[in-house]
């Protein structure tokens, strides 16, 4: 079993920035592939970013690259994902996410088997 928590997020200006966290817990993070995944209300949950478990690999949403930026601390069992340039369209729901048995950094929801809580963050304009 692996427990997934996030924090960071919150409400901020457009522009601005915001560090998101997710703290892993349980079976082994080293070797598993963390993503992060958004839902707006009235919209689909999207892919956001993942990264495997050395960061060769690292993949994002065309729409937050140059902007986001993810990266993981093995030793804390910790995933990040520094945000800047901030705009109203990321408004929503952040999810950390977990997969076991991958070598690359996965868009596809349905390959994690493990999520986090959910963080809200608010960029206003």
């Amino acid at each position: 079993q692996v427990q997934l928590v996030e924090s960071g997020g919150g409400l901020v200006e457009a522009g601005g920035s915001l560090r998101l966290s997710c703290a892993a817990s349980g079976r082994t993070f080293s070797n598993a592939v963390m993503g992060w995944f958004r839902q707006a209300p009235g919209k689909e949950r999207e892919f956001v970013s993942a990264i495997n478990w050395n960061g060769n690999s690292i993949n994002y949403l065309w729409s937050v690259k140059g902007r986001f930026t993810i990266s993981r601390d093995n030793a804390k069992n910790t995933v990040y994902l520094q945000m800047n340039n901030l705009k109203p369209e990321d408004t929503a729901v952040y999810y950390c996410a977990s997969a076991a048995g991958l070598h690359g950094a996965t868009p596809r929801a349905n390959e994690y088997g493990y999520w986090g809580q959910g963080i809200q963050v608010t960029v206003s304009s």
